[in-house]
């Protein structure tokens, strides 16, 4: 009886401690159950360094030191920008472009010595003789004037000097710098296409390597942007890698947009983009850039066509500026008439007229094309790209 009791008792233990150590394992299960519940989006579940709690938070977690800049994520604002990142954004204005030739007549003066001491000194020399005279024609000829235009100026002096019967040298300064202008023709129309009312005027500026083209684009705007006019820069030299970065600097400094595209891509497509940006922007002047590109490669001169004929699929081109190195002489003047045969030139662009004595190739290209002389580089300068003024050039040349 007592055994029985005792028997009954232990099992009666047994069962109550299982049933409370099941009761316990229970619980436990549905605490961790709980306890891996998956967060609900957009809330971080982390606890924070020394936090025990496992509360939620209303915002994620951000670990600024493992994120990037620029992402989204950061909570503060970027620091400001330094004073070399402020100066590079500051566009300038530049000064009004006229009578800019007048104050760089200096440079002329310098360089093309060979009408303001040679010729000037042969004619005052006091005998006119036949000797003297092919002195004349050879320094004229010397000075990329032409033959023509060298034949002309010694027949137009010869009936001055005759009819005058003065041969002082302050005579011969006024004869010859009337005759010059004369030469030059001051009545051509030398002004650059501007805004066309209703539509931006397009300029296309092309022309071998070398010459400062791309240079003379960015100066370009400057001057069109003196003159009160929006500018729009298309880098269609895209066979060039700097080009479109050099034209950007350019553009920055004055606030013209820059239109680019990708390196080796078609330019005709940038300059289509950029003369349909220009005309819903409602700008006044689209200059278009192209690759310098040399005139006796067929190919490239097709392509040059091309651009000009998918530009007038959405506007005219009001003006073609050739860029002539001055330096080049008569290889400018062949550069000139492919050039001319392909697109209607317009106007021409003589760079780097500060370092030559030949300031004669002004009235050589001129006679060639039939055009004016529109701009002339005078220096390194952003603002020594001159419109081009006949009294002024020559005034220069003999001062």
């Amino acid at each position: 009886m007592d055994s029985l009791l005792i028997i009954l008792i232990v099992s009666a233990i047994i069962i109550f401690g299982l049933a409370v150590g099941g009761s316990i394992a229970f619980l436990r299960g549905r605490d961790s159950e709980e306890d891996h519940t998956p967060p609900r989006p957009g809330i971080d579940y982390t606890p924070g360094v020394g936090d025990d709690s496992a509360e939620p938070r209303d915002t994620p977690r951000r670990n600024i030191e493992s994120i990037e800049v620029g992402t989204a994520l950061i909570d503060r604002e970027p620091p400001p920008p330094t004073e070399p990142e402020l100066a590079q954004w500051e566009v300038e204005i530049p000064d009004p472009s006229a009578g800019r030739l007048g104050r760089l007549r200096a440079r002329l003066a310098r360089s093309n010595n060979v009408f303001g001491k040679g010729l000037l000194s042969l004619l005052s020399s006091g005998s006119l003789d036949a000797e003297v005279w092919e002195e004349i024609e050879a320094t004229l000829l010397g000075a990329d004037l032409g033959v023509g235009p060298t034949q002309e100026l010694m027949g137009e002096l010869k009936i001055r000097i005759a009819a005058a019967g003065d041969s002082s040298p302050e005579f011969m300064r006024t004869a010859l710098k009337e005759s010059l202008i004369d030469l030059i023709d001051p009545t051509m129309n030398r002004e650059i296409a501007h805004s066309q009312g209703d539509r931006p005027a397009v300029i296309l500026v092309v022309g071998v390597n070398g010459t400062g083209k791309t240079t003379t684009v960015g100066k370009l705007a400057r001057v069109l942007i003196a003159d009160q006019q929006s500018v729009v820069m298309a880098a269609a030299d895209t066979f060039r890698a700097a080009a479109a970065d050099q034209l950007q600097t350019w553009g920055d400094r004055v606030g013209a947009a820059v239109v680019r595209g990708p390196e080796g891509g078609d330019p005709a497509s940038v300059a289509f983009e950029a003369v349909q940006i220009g005309l819903d922007s409602e700008v006044d002047v689209i200059v278009v850039d192209t690759a310098g590109r040399l005139h006796t490669k067929t190919g490239l001169m097709d392509e040059l066509e091309k651009i000009k004929r998918v530009i007038e699929k959405r506007s005219p081109v009001d003006e073609v500026l050739l860029v002539i190195d001055a330096t080049t002489g008569q290889n400018g003047l062949a550069q000139a008439r492919v050039f001319s045969e392909v697109v209607d030139v317009t106007g021409i662009v003589l760079t780097k007229l500060d370092g030559t004595a030949k300031g004669g190739i002004v009235v050589a290209v001129q006679r060639e094309l039939g055009v004016p002389v529109k701009l002339v580089g005078l220096g390194e300068g952003p603002d020594d790209l001159a419109p081009f003024d006949a009294t002024e050039f020559v005034e220069a040349l003999i001062s």
